[in-house]
């Protein structure tokens, strides 16, 4: 059953996204609520709080009626335990699959490009070209098969690689033969690049560590956009350190990286601070998804993307 649009109030956290959101049926009521004061009503029916700051934010929620909590990021380990009781927490799945999958493309074709060293060499007003490892003609392996992994498939079709798919379970899909994760053993050896899209929890930390890591051949290259929590990192100093294995890191464990930590100067290793989704990509995104879930909810029909259901 439907509900009174003059029923629906909506909180964003910037006037930017307000602005995205357009024009809205007649008693949607749209407040710009950075959640750095205290709630502006009572009764709220989707809070959309900023992005990438679920620890500091979500207790505000504390004593509010919520309808709908409406995250801007795709991965929530960890929200449960910060959502206050009783609320619906929806993710943001088809927001960033688009900046984050570029991003992975960018990652694999600068690392397998040497650009950090022709930055580095521009720096220091340096010619110094090499040779490098193309991305044409290698065997990549893709662990995670959602939307993120589907995406980076999508973009790799031009690059002329081998590509084999990975996930949780084996199965066809849309004529892909997708490969479980118990045949990991058998494909690592033959893999030159693995680009690792997975979500982050308990089930899927540190798939990969050392065994994993030891079974790749030479010089293969690990290009992560999932979650810091998917990579043994003292694995991957350890065999990075020893020129075995290269790495283009979106995330990492811990993070942020601290000062001093092995990772930032291991030869080989390339590492951007999170900033998968973190593009004009975005922005139109979210602004869509947040109207779908606001037409959504004056229908009577239930949210998308819930993952936390209070």
């Amino acid at each position: 059953m439907s509900i009174e649009s003059s029923t629906v109030t909506v909180t964003v956290p910037t006037e930017r996204l307000a602005a995205d959101l357009g024009e809205l049926p007649d008693g949607v009521e749209v407040l710009v609520w950075p959640m750095t004061e205290p709630p502006p009503r009572p009764r709220i029916d989707i809070v959309v709080p900023p992005y990438m700051s679920m620890a500091r934010v979500l207790s505000m929620l504390e004593g509010v009626e919520v309808g709908l909590v409406q995250g801007q990021s795709i991965g929530y380990e960890g929200v449960e335990d910060l959502l206050p009781d009783g609320l619906t927490f929806a993710n943001a799945a088809s927001v960033h699959e688009t900046s984050t999958a570029e991003l992975a493309i960018a990652l694999a074709l600068a690392a397998q490009r040497r650009v950090p060293a022709f930055v580095r060499a521009q720096g220091e007003e340096r010619w110094a070209p090499e040779f490098a490892e193309s991305l044409a003609d290698r065997r990549v392996l893709l662990l995670g098969y959602g939307g993120v992994g589907k995406a980076v498939a999508a973009r790799l079709a031009g690059f002329e690689v081998e590509l084999t798919a990975v996930a949780s379970r084996a199965r066809d899909e849309d004529g892909v033969p997708v490969h479980g994760v118990d045949e990991l053993p058998e494909l690592l050896p033959e893999a030159e690049i693995v680009i690792v899209s997975l979500p982050g929890g308990e089930s899927t930390r540190h798939i990969v560590d050392d065994a994993f890591l030891a079974a790749l051949p030479d010089g293969a290259l690990l290009v992560n956009v999932g979650r810091g929590s998917l990579v043994d990192t003292d694995a991957l100093v350890a065999h990075a350190g020893r020129g075995r294995i290269r790495a283009a890191l979106d995330v990492t464990d811990p993070e942020p990286l601290p000062e001093g930590h092995p990772l930032w100067s291991l030869p080989g290793v390339l590492i951007v601070p999170h900033v998968g989704g973190a593009s004009t990509a975005m922005q139109p995104r979210i602004a869509r998804l947040v109207r779908r879930q606001i037409d959504r909810m004056l229908a009577g029909k239930p949210p998308l993307n819930v993952v936390i259901d209070g």
